[in-house]
């Protein structure tokens, strides 16, 4: 299992907006996480005392970033922008008054070195609560060149 200081060191999500607390499980095509952050009163997302289950979408891309982050381990994982969420489905209004922990399990879908797409679903007590496609870009380097004068 893999733990939250860890997961701090592999995503550019820091302090509260670190959404996830550890991964339980992970390959080059899967990840499973968790977490008890939805229930957090100084969660970063929280709207007039409540946590709305459209920030499942979040949890669901920063699943993502970890996945990339592990996946990168040894180098550095770029990070990336979420340009569209595709056939989400959410089966509750709010998520702040959940009991247990949250759940995600994220799974690569298609990928280039400019883009990635995932799928993802989040569960509680083993209750589905949303699940959707995210598309994440991610920035090109740019080739260096030779005559340049810049590092």
């Amino acid at each position: 299992m893999i733990g939250r200081d860890e997961i701090l060191a592999l995503v550019p999500h820091q302090g509260t907006m670190c959404l996830w607390d550890e991964v339980l499980d992970w390959d080059a095509a899967r990840i499973r996480l968790r977490t008890g952050s939805h229930r957090a009163p100084e969660h970063p997302l929280r709207s007039d005392g409540r946590l709305h289950a459209v920030h499942l979408c979040e949890y669901g891309a920063q699943a993502m970033a970890v996945h990339g982050g592990l996946r990168a381990r040894g180098g550095a994982a770029p990070p990336g922008l979420l340009v569209a969420l595709r056939d989400v489905r959410l089966h509750l209004a709010r998520i702040d008054d959940l009991p247990g922990l949250l759940e995600c399990e994220a799974e690569a879908l298609a990928e280039t070195a400019a883009s990635q797409q995932y799928a993802f679903r989040l569960l509680h007590r083993g209750t589905p609560l949303a699940e959707g496609r995210a598309a994440v870009v991610l920035p090109l380097l740019e080739p260096r060149n030779a005559f340049s004068d810049r590092p």
